[in-house]
């Protein structure tokens, strides 16, 4: 049995319910929030999308403006930075005020700088000044990801007035972060962290700095956000505080943006590591020019190296005039090489994402790739052996029918095919472990000469091993065949 596709059915969804919604907005438009109001924003935003692009807008109108701020957040991010954009500062602020403080900053950051300054200043003035804090921190840091909506109570409130204290902030209008409490010192200083769950267990009467734990996983705000979501997944947190440096507390920085910056910085791991500049925006948002620009600069530098391989073909050029049997092997062995370094590379660079390893941890890491190396290039070189052992007996078919041997006199010596089998099998474990070596170590490099280490990428490190597995095969060979040549 196929297995429902989601997408296809929120589409289906949306499909559904778009008619229904246009023959609303044209008899009764009036109705359309009661009658949408048990649909999720998500699917309400899947349903709007589906609408004519003119009578969203209109759509939009017909909600309040918290319900309709909630169903903007979840459009995709072209369509809802235009609807912006064509709104006046009034109409759009009054949407953007009713989002969460962070959803609200990434919103405006993706408008028109000076439409989104006009947004600014039509914003209520507390909203105005929250927002324009948060505007200042860099995207990806933690100051970038925060939000403000935090439930803090001083360390002398009991547990009923701290209850009090959640249940006025969860009446007062949308709030992300209510999961946790957290408790403040008499200069505002973080001093502990509760649960939700935990207060409402809490005896009745205790004070906050008895029942809170003291100990309280924590971010500054100039964090890098991959510290954040790496905090936050160590501790298994749905949130973690952001704070200065005199430890006040900020804002929080929510679970649900930490899976975004996730999703993002994975996003941008594998597209580096297929050989290109990471995208900035959806692949299918992406013009034609633009994608061409973000692939064709590794593109050009790939096969500026690749040149190389040539070059080093070269270098053999007389002696495969003798040996043409080698080049038939060619792919098999530079190709060992390059897979064994992409996967070194790979490893190490996940690893390096999620601190398992640092720049200090390169011996390691060395040590650790050596016999790792040596015992993947014995059991690729065994198949290479066996791969060779079998082309023997084509080859021997090939001559019976063409009355000459491929470059060796077959007629006189014996072991020739052995001889190709044994250069194959050195070549391949030599090039699978100077793959593994290289795959491994040229992250390490990268980032201390201040690179992203995912920038090492499979492509480079596959073109790197090329060139050095020829020198490898055809040094090898010679070495062993030289014996056979006419």
């Amino acid at each position: 049995m196929t297995p429902n596709n989601p997408r296809k059915e929120e589409q289906s969804l949306a499909a559904l319910l778009a008619p229904d919604i246009l023959d609303l907005l044209e008899s009764e438009p009036g109705s359309v929030a009661a009658e949408t109001e048990d649909i999720h924003p998500a699917d309400l935003a899947d349903v709007a999308e589906a609408l004519p692009r003119s009578q969203i807008p209109v759509f939009l109108a017909t909600l309040p403006a918290p319900r309709a701020a909630a169903v903007l957040e979840y459009f995709a991010e072209e369509l809802r930075t235009q609807l912006l954009e064509e709104m006046s500062p009034e109409q759009a602020a009054s949407l953007v005020a009713a989002m969460t403080p962070d959803d609200r900053a990434d919103t405006l950051e993706d408008i028109d700088e000076e439409r989104a300054e006009e947004i600014v200043d039509a914003l209520p003035e507390n909203t105005r000044r929250d927002t324009q804090a948060l505007l200042a921190y860099p995207p990806d840091s933690a100051g970038g990801l925060m939000t403000t909506d935090v439930v803090s109570v001083p360390s002398t409130y009991t547990v009923e007035e701290t209850l009090r204290r959640v249940r006025e902030i969860a009446r007062s209008g949308r709030r992300e972060a209510m999961n946790t409490v957290y408790m403040l010192n008499v200069d505002d200083t973080l001093a502990g962290v509760m649960s939700l769950r935990e207060l409402l267990a809490a005896p009745e009467g205790a004070r906050m700095s008895d029942v809170a734990w003291p100990e309280v996983r924590k971010v500054a705000v100039t964090a890098d956000r991959e510290e954040v979501a790496r905090l936050i997944s160590e501790y298994d947190l749905v949130a973690i505080p952001v704070v200065d440096e005199k430890n006040r507390i900020l804002g929080v920085a929510t679970v649900d943006d930490v899976i975004d910056v996730i999703q993002e910085e994975q996003t941008e791991d594998v597209q580096k590591l297929g050989g290109m500049e990471a995208l900035d925006e959806p692949y299918m948002q992406m013009g034609i020019w633009a994608l061409i620009r973000k692939r064709v600069g590794w593109l050009a530098v790939l096969i500026v190296l690749q040149m190389f391989t040539t070059s080093a073909l070269q270098q053999f050029d007389a002696q495969l005039a003798l040996l043409p049997v080698l080049m038939l092997f060619v792919p098999l062995v530079i190709s060992s090489g390059g897979n064994s370094g992409s996967q070194a590379t790979s490893l190490v660079t996940r690893a390096m994402a999620l601190k398992e390893v640092q720049l200090k941890d390169w011996w390691r890491v060395a040590i650790r790739e050596l016999p790792t190396g040596v015992a993947l290039g014995v059991i690729l070189g065994a198949i290479a052996f066996a791969r060779v052992a079998f082309s023997h007996y084509a080859f021997e078919l090939d001559w019976n029918i063409a009355g000459e041997p491929l470059g060796y006199n077959f007629e006189e010596k014996g072991n020739e095919w052995s001889a190709v089998g044994l250069s194959v099998f050195a070549s391949v474990a030599g090039v699978v472990l100077f793959g593994s070596l290289a795959g491994s170590m040229l992250p390490f490099v990268l980032r201390r000469l201040g690179f992203d280490p995912a920038s090492a990428s499979a492509p480079f490190v596959a073109t790197l091993v090329d060139v050095s597995g020829i020198f490898i095969y055809f040094s090898v060979a010679l070495m062993v065949l030289g014996q056979f040549m006419r």
